[in-house]
């Protein structure tokens, strides 16, 4: 199965806001990170884990966020997905088409919940 066929629409923000903001943000959508994007750009990730880190914290997302981030393709494998997450202990991945631009994200928990359609490619 590819990356295509389970990835979701992401939340994408172009301005640097508050942990407070992104947090109302999170909550409200039921998402668990945001991409910070600038001139079209993927800048950065933010997780609910790196809130809960800074919890209290009077800062921006730019000054928390994952900067070194990793993708994937779009045309990639569940498989190819599921070996990134594992080898870097993490649990969301942005995905990007040939052009690399941004077309969606891919997380542990979509994984997961369609593991009945995966044909035995799920494994931890």
């Amino acid at each position: 199965m590819q990356i295509k066929e389970l990835m979701k629409r992401p939340y994408v923000i172009d301005k640097d806001i508050s942990l407070g903001d992104a947090a109302r943000i999170m909550s409200s959508k039921s998402i668990g990170s945001l991409l910070f994007v600038l001139k079209g750009k993927l800048k950065g990730i933010l997780t609910e884990s790196d809130l809960l880190k800074n919890f209290g914290k009077n800062k921006t997302i730019t000054q928390i966020m994952s900067r070194n981030i990793l993708s994937i393709s779009e045309n990639d494998s569940i498989d190819d997905a599921l070996k990134i997450m594992k080898e870097n202990k993490i649990k969301r991945l942005p995905v990007i088409d040939s052009k690399k631009k941004l077309t969606g994200i891919i997380s542990m928990t979509d994984i997961a919940a369609n593991v009945d359609k995966l044909d035995g490619e799920f494994f931890f």
